[in-house]
């Protein structure tokens, strides 16, 4: 669908007097106009800008692609069925059944029950958990800096992005920041695994600071993604694991980025081996075709909950059928055109090839990834010393790239990328083309 120039100057007056967008700096981005999307097949998205190779897959989630019509076809037929009706009222629909009993049956170790949700994260039920076990005092979160766990009142918490919580007067009481193994700004790229080591060493410090029995979880992205794809060094998330498991906190893996086949594995739990006591899942769960989101528990704190009486957590949408029905569609189109071994296997090694030859150049400071994810730290013309905060090249680096043909995310001084899963070979060489010609452009 293409938009009349008309027709995208109302649509434009009428977002500048109506809408106020997530994560966005309205007076920076109304004097140019807000970028309208009208269509997307495959890896592309069409707007008034023509076609643009879609590199961050939407939001990070879009592993199937656009335009897939057997989730189209799989959510208008439950649509007709059945819209909706909660999981409320000792009832319940039959897709919600049975995308429990899938993720039951797919996720690692013993995590075989989930809740679900509208989207990202959970606390209250550790809350509840930890009451019912006799720890009423286990009340803290512990996550990290650069984390990335959701913007309520409580995730803001728990998200390590100042960005995220200064305007609001967060983090609320009980939440811990540990340090993140986010290498290259401390300045020990070159030392990362010692690096994560000492930030091990640092977060059991804080544990025993605030006292290890009043911590009910520690919350863990495999990758930080939102943060600035952190890439975990070697022997760190073990290390974690098993600082948790010393102290006796849960361990929660937050896999709304890394689960489905991001990395190429089905979850970053398996590949790191993390025998998480929860999971956290969302956007790859349905390709964000529709928002929904689950957080796995493990059987032994399921079977407490199951028995502490009345369990007062939910949503209106928990288990919504439709989205229930786009997750099961979502996971049939995964298991069918093998994604995620394909990731593993194919296109996650050759992204990582190209994104690599990014090092070098007088503009890149590091390059990093693992999978279908990654990132490129931006220099600016006197170098790394000349660095200085706010001055957000990834934000110029990330328009300088759009106008060359790709969306990618700047975050701070950085481009991230997380195409589809269903990107070939020569479309990676499209997108890294447009980041090239975008970042030989950063300086002018």
């Amino acid at each position: 669908m293409e938009l009349k120039v008309s027709g995208l100057e109302e649509l434009r007056k009428m977002d500048r007097e109506h809408h106020l967008h997530p994560f966005t700096d309205h007076a920076a981005m109304h004097p140019s106009g807000t970028h309208i999307l009208t269509g997307g097949r495959g890896v592309y998205l069409q707007g008034e800008e023509g076609r643009l190779l879609d590199g961050l897959a939407g939001l990070w989630c879009v592993n199937v692609g656009y335009g897939r019509k057997e989730i189209v076809d799989a959510v208008a037929k439950q649509m007709q069925e059945l819209s909706f009706y909660p999981s409320f009222f000792n009832s319940t629909t039959e897709p919600a059944v049975r995308l429990a009993g899938r993720l039951g049956r797919m996720a690692p170790g013993n995590l075989d029950y989930s809740v679900f949700s509208n989207s990202g994260s959970e606390a209250k039920i550790i809350r509840q958990y930890q009451i019912l076990k006799g720890h009423p005092d286990r009340m803290k979160i512990l996550t990290r800096n650069y984390a990335y766990h959701g913007v309520t009142l409580a995730t803001a918490s728990m998200t390590g992005l100042p960005n995220c919580q200064i305007p609001y007067g967060l983090p609320l009481p009980g939440f811990l920041h540990a340090p993140a193994p986010y290498a290259y700004v401390a300045g020990r790229e070159k030392d990362a695994e010692a690096y994560g080591q000492e930030c091990v060493a640092a977060t059991r410090q804080m544990i025993e600071k605030e006292g290890a029995k009043t911590i009910g979880a520690m919350f863990l992205e495999p990758v930080q993604g939102a943060g600035g794809v952190i890439v975990p060094p070697p022997g760190y998330l073990a290390a974690m694991r098993k600082l948790a498991r010393e102290y006796e906190i849960l361990f929660v893996a937050d896999e709304v980025i890394t689960a489905f086949g991001r990395l190429g594995a089905w979850f970053a739990s398996e590949m790191w081996d993390l025998q998480p006591d929860l999971m956290i899942l969302a956007k790859g769960l349905t390709s964000g075709y529709i928002s929904m989101g689950a957080t796995m528990v493990s059987r032994p704190i399921a079977e407490v909950l199951m028995k502490g009486g009345y369990f007062a957590h939910g949503f209106t949408y928990s288990g919504h059928p439709v989205a229930a029905a786009a997750a099961l569609a979502n996971i049939d189109i995964l298991e069918k055109e093998k994604l995620t071994e394909r990731t593993r296997d194919k296109v996650g090694p050759y992204f990582q090839k190209k994104l690599k030859e990014f090092a070098g150049h007088p503009a890149v400071g590091e390059v990093r990834g693992v999978g279908l994810i990654g990132a490129i730290e931006l220099l600016p013309k006197g170098g790394r010393k000349d660095l200085k905060p706010g001055m957000n090249l990834g934000i110029v680096g990330a328009a300088k790239v759009r106008s060359e043909g790709a969306i990618v995310r700047g975050i701070r001084d950085l481009l991230a990328f997380a195409p589809p899963l269903v990107i070939t070979e020569g479309e990676i060489d499209e997108m890294f083309s447009s980041v090239r010609r975008g970042i030989d452009k950063l300086w002018d």
